[in-house]
């Protein structure tokens, strides 16, 4: 086989394959294997899928002697075709890290000893019982992952809204994805990404807000590279005040001053309405609310947001040009839109562009809001993430007596009488000592959540007993009273939905360590202690492992949007399958409303809608006034200033953000030695034009502030957006030197010890990019680059500094799509 290696973190998107327009995108199969193993000694190729990013990079573990070993590429999964990026050839290598948590932890006398599975979840059970006697169910709140599995999302979800009766349920994806969920609801009626990732392969402008998907989803990356390499190649669009591999690639690149999204948008509409490029025909057959939108972009010249955006009115003129003369156009959203200000009303207007333009359910064009994390659309569907499961109405008493037919309890045992708590309320609550549980599943709020001191503060509260469910003693599961050591991706068995609905089945390939358990079993085992029990005095929960809970959901999905009816384990032992999957759609869905919008009629929608600038909720009968056919919405919005604008003091805005090297608080990430080393500690990036008026060099280290708190990192220098600083958010306190922590009162090292409790009013997402900042000088570099990699958004525009490299380390072999034939299949 001819087969050719490349160092993987210095060249993280690998070797071209081009491809040409409306031509599928050809196999390039990636493999890494651990030092000192060749292909053949494999024992076994167990099949998984990716779960350090969005994309679902389908894949095989490589296992010899129950250990893993390597993982490959899977050539035939509609998703990647065999390709492999950083965090998939390198992360695997964390489940084997000596620190993995194998036996579950209590807090006695101030400190965490181990104890044993009975003693820990007894002591779980009977803090829950006891709570809910004394002071009801709103006392205990649910705050989980992006990247647990979909069987284990609805049974959490079953047993915090039936067996509890609580409200306070949400994931993390309220950090990442609540924009893209809520921005679907407003325009679609409903949840579910219109698009597809093979829209990649037919469309002839790709437009990216807010979206660095070459760091982000770097497979999709690798997709748009080929296509650019070969016969009529897309041009680009790039929105980002960084100057990332995207907009080096782009046609045209837009680098907005930051919380200006609203402005920048409104001024491209009202381009394409000034010019006539509306698809009239499209916008009377399937959309409502043409006027006022039209009405509200009237004024929104390119010269009114040039001064509000700084960017130059032309290039707003030549971007709203190559979004109207598109024929197939495809935009993708993410966090540069979900964590800025007015998150919700940015994103919905992306929406208007494609509703104006016709550009929706054809091979080409659509719009990915896309996720963040790799089982986030599982959260939401699931119901664990602030909406119901099956993404029903909580307003739509029909929708709730459904639910509670499928779960078999009275309809009232479902909290319905508000919206369903999200987290950033949940920890007010906390801090406000109404809720007194919090039970933190698969993620680090003490690192991820903003302004930190206050999360601390909150989470060590004595009234507030927290548990923690996790593979590592986190910097939060320091905090906890209980520690329960879960097993993680390739030690147990479920399915996962990607960004484009592609769901897989990812099967157990080793043992967890130690007494390590599956997120299943430990909700499972809490169900049968609180004894949770149906109307009819059955077991709320009937399923017993993770195939039994697939089945379970499928029944709860039957008919929704996200139906599951038609999939099977063994069907997806095949590959992945865009969702839904019925009797009408046997072999999956590619692209959504290819016959118009269907999902947002009065009685079938997920949300009767919310005031983009207000975050006030519209009733049912509001929404029957406003879109009695279901169609398509049209929702303006209005410019509005950020809350916290650059002043004497705090001259900068700050932004945060990811590099291609990690995943979000590292947890993983940092204790796999190519992408730790690849990215060892924070930075702080600033434009040139700015180290230069401030006599700042590439290295020196500095203190970033705002009226929160301050972190501290070396500096580098790059082609970034004059006025704004970044730091990417992974870095927290776990690996660092002893002595060095919060309760040092030193500058640390997160990002969010300086972010601002805030948060969008529609979709309730933190805004991680609104921040005023001041820059100050700790100490000269004399000579010490900063750790931030070379490879893409963070380059520097020193050439001096030494470029990333893996070393012999980091190289994975790359098989020719003329050359793979897939061996030895996975089990």
């Amino acid at each position: 086989m001819d087969m050719s290696s490349s160092d993987r973190i210095a060249e993280p998107w690998g070797d071209r394959v081009p491809h040409g327009r409306h031509e599928p995108w050809p196999a390039r199969v990636d493999t890494y294997l651990a030092d000192g193993v060749e292909p053949g000694m494999v024992e076994r190729w167990v099949q998984a899928a990716s779960l350090l990013h969005s994309d679902g990079d389908a894949m095989d573990i490589a296992v010899i002697d129950g250990r893993m070993v390597g993982v490959r590429g899977r050539a035939a999964d509609r998703v990647n075709r065999g390709r492999l990026g950083p965090k998939d050839l390198f992360g695997w290598q964390a489940n084997a890290s000596p620190d993995r948590l194998t036996r579950p932890l209590v807090r006695e006398d101030g400190h965490l000893v181990e104890t044993d599975w009975d003693t820990a979840m007894e002591r779980v059970a009977s803090h829950s019982r006891r709570l809910l006697q004394d002071k009801g169910p709103g006392s205990i709140g649910f705050y989980t992952s992006g990247q647990l599995f979909l069987e284990e999302y609805y049974t959490l979800a079953v047993l915090a809204r039936a067996g509890i009766g609580t409200n306070h349920l949400d994931g993390n994806t309220r950090l990442c994805t609540a924009t893209a969920a809520e921005a679907l609801k407003e325009s679609f009626g409903c949840d579910g990404q219109p698009g597809s990732y093979d829209d990649i392969d037919h469309a002839d402008v790709i437009a990216l807000f807010g979206h660095n998907i070459a760091e982000t989803q770097p497979v999709q990356w690798m997709r748009i590279l080929d296509r650019l390499e070969g016969t009529g190649p897309p041009r680009l669009l790039c929105v980002d005040p960084r100057p990332t591999p995207v907009a080096q690639k782009a046609s045209v690149h837009l680098a907005p001053r930051l919380g200006t999204n609203v402005a920048l948008l409104n001024a491209l509409l009202h381009e394409i309405i000034r010019t006539d490029r509306v698809d009239h025909d499209y916008v009377r057959s399937h959309t409502v609310g043409f006027d006022q939108l039209a009405a509200q972009v009237r004024e929104c010249t390119p010269r009114w947001a040039a001064d509000i955006c700084g960017v130059p009115a032309a290039r707003i003129v030549e971007a709203a040009e190559l979004l109207g003369g598109a024929e197939r156009l495809l935009s993708t959203v993410l966090q540069g839109i979900y964590q800025s200000h007015q998150a919700t009303a940015a994103a919905v207007q992306v929406n208007n562009l494609h509703l104006l333009r016709g550009m929706l359910g054809r091979p080409g064009a659509g719009v990915l809001q896309m996720n963040g994390q790799p089982t986030a659309q599982n959260t939401r569907e699931c119901g664990a993430n602030g909406d119901l499961p099956g993404f029903r109405n909580w307003q739509n008493d029909a929708h709730v007596a459904d639910l509670a037919r499928v779960w078999n309890v009275e309809p009232s045992t479902i909290p319905h009488f508000a919206p369903p708590t999200h987290a950033m309320q949940m920890f007010r609550y906390a801090e406000q000592g109404s809720l007194r549980m919090l039970w933190i599943s698969g993620t680090n709020p003490a690192v991820s959540l903003p302004e930190l001191s206050r999360i601390r503060s909150i989470l060590t509260q004595e009234r507030l007993f927290v548990v923690v469910q996790d593979l590592f003693l986190t910097e939060t599961a320091q905090l906890a009273d209980v520690v329960l050591p879960a097993a993680t991706w390739g030690e147990k068995t479920g399915t996962f939905t990607n960004a484009d609905r592609t769901v897989h089945l990812s099967e157990k390939a080793v043992e967890p360590p130690g007494q390590a358990r599956p997120d299943l079993e430990i909700f499972l085992d809490y169900a049968r202690r609180m004894d949770f029990r149906d109307k009819d005095g059955g077991r709320l929960i009937t399923w017993s492992g993770p195939e039994s809970a697939f089945e379970a959901w499928k029944r709860c999905s039957a008919g929704r949007p996200c139906d599951y009816t038609g999939l099977t384990y063994r069907l997806l032992r095949d590959g992945g399958v865009q969702w839904p999957v019925n009797e009408d759609a046997p072999h999956g869905t590619e692209r959504l409303y290819t016959h118009g919008i269907c999902w947002a009629s009065p009685d079938r929608c997920e949300a009767f809608g919310k005031d983009l600038i207000t975050g006030a909720s519209d009733g049912e009968t509001e929404y029957r006034s406003f879109n009695p056919d279901g169609k398509g919405m049209l929702k303006p919005a209005g410019y509005l200033a950020p809350h916290e604008m650059p002043d004497e003091d705090y001259p900068f805005q700050l932004n945060t953000g990811r590099t291609i090297y990690h995943f979000h608080t590292r947890t993983k990430t940092g204790r796999a030695p190519q992408l730790n080393a690849a990215a060892p500690d924070v930075w702080v990036e600033i434009s040139a034009d700015d180290a230069r008026r401030l006599g700042l060099g590439e290295g020196d280290v500095v203190d970033v502030s705002t009226r929160r708190g301050t972190l501290r990192g070396r500096l580098r220098v790059t082609a970034l957006r004059p006025g704004v600083l970044f730091v990417p958010f992974h870095y927290g306190y776990w690996d660092t030197p002893a002595g060095s922590g919060p309760e040092t009162g030193a500058p640390g090292r997160a990002a969010n010890e300086s972010t601002i409790t805030d948060w969008d009013p529609a979709s309730k997402q933190p805004l991680f990019k609104t921040a005023s900042a001041a820059l100050t000088l700790v100490e000269r570099g004399a000579g010490t680059p900063s750790p931030a990699p070379t490879t893409a958004a963070s380059a520097p525009v020193d050439g001096h500094v030494r470029a990333t490299r893996g070393g012999p380390s980091a190289r994975a072999t790359q098989a020719p799509h003329t050359a793979w034939k897939q061996p030895g299949g996975a089990r």
